[in-house]
This record gives structure tokens, sequence and C-alpha cells, in this order.
């Protein structure tokens, strides 16, 4: 069973703006998780949340790709996935302005409970895609000094969370043999 995630969304912002917020690590710790990433090929970095059932909160990334304002991979691995996410940036006008449309796409999700993994990733995406980074993008071209609230896990993910966690426990224990 596998399974991958994609979000496309297109910011009222010049690409310039949205790769800043994809690469400078306390903005990704607004609109995603904290984190001590930079935007070099190779570097190893950690992204961290609340911790959930068969999830200790840490996220496990390198850097595979970083090609600026247009492209950049990551590797992606807590609980139990192993992925890739890539971000790409697409010059676009609206309203004769600048903007971008970002395409996330996240592969590798294998298995049963990265497979319900997946499903709990794709609920919060549209939080982390739809709200909390258009609110980072908007502060930062100063339509507002409203700091995006701190991201957590927890917001619309309990629920699935809370239905999956016997799977999730059960693979982790297994795994880990």
């Amino acid at each position: 069973m596998k399974r991958e995630t994609r979000v496309t969304r297109t910011y009222p912002h010049p690409p310039e703006l949205v790769w800043r917020a994809l690469t400078d690590p306390a903005l990704i710790s607004e609109w995603l998780m904290q984190t001590d990433f930079q935007p070099q090929v190779g570097h190893r970095f950690t992204l961290r949340t609340d911790p959930g059932p068969g999830f200790d909160g840490v996220v496990q990334c390198e850097v595979l790709e970083s090609e600026p304002i247009h492209r950049m991979r990551w590797s992606w691995r807590g609980g139990p996935i192993d992925t890739i996410v890539a971000f790409e940036l697409e010059p676009v006008a609206l309203s004769d302005a600048a903007a971008t449309r970002l395409h996330v796409h996240q592969s590798g999700f294998e298995g049963l409970p990265a497979v319900l993994v997946s499903y709990i990733l794709g609920s919060g995406n549209r939080s982390i895609y739809g709200e909390r980074l258009p609110r980072v993008l908007d502060r930062l071209a100063g339509r507002t000094t409203d700091p995006a609230p701190a991201p957590h896990m927890w917001g619309p993910w309990r629920l699935l969370t809370a239905i999956f966690a016997p799977i999730l426990r059960r693979s982790t224990r297994r795994n880990d043999r």
C-alpha cells in the first residue's frame, strides 16, 4: 500500500518572499514546526512538535536539493514514515501583480501505518498551507503585524490521531524489535 500527498496554493506574493518563508528557520518555526534548518544541500536538521501516539514529536530531515527560488527537496523521517517532500515555486501573476504558485508533494508513504499518517498530515496541510503560511507571508509583506500562532500537531489532527493510535503503537513496537 502506497500513497502520496499534494498541495497546490497560490499566494499573492513574489517567489522571493515565499522562498524566504520556506528557508528561514525562524519563519519555518512559525508556520510549520520548530527547526534548525539551513538551506544547504546535505544539511541535516530536525523539526519538533508535540509528541503523539507512535510519534515522539521529532522529524529527522536532510536537504536533498536546493535551487533557490525554484525548488527544494527534503527527506522526512519521523514515527512510521520515511518520505521525501518537494517544494516547487512557480511565478504567476494575479491582477498584474507578482504571485507564486507553491506545489508541495510528499511521497514515499508505504505500508498501512505510513498511509494512515499521510491522512493525518493531509488534514494538517490545509491549516499549514491555507492559513499559517499565508499569515507569515502577509506579515512579511507588511499587510498585517499579527504573528502566526505557534504551530502544533494537535489542532485538527486530534481525532484522526486518536482513531489511528492503536495501529501506530502496534507498528512502532513491531519496528523496535
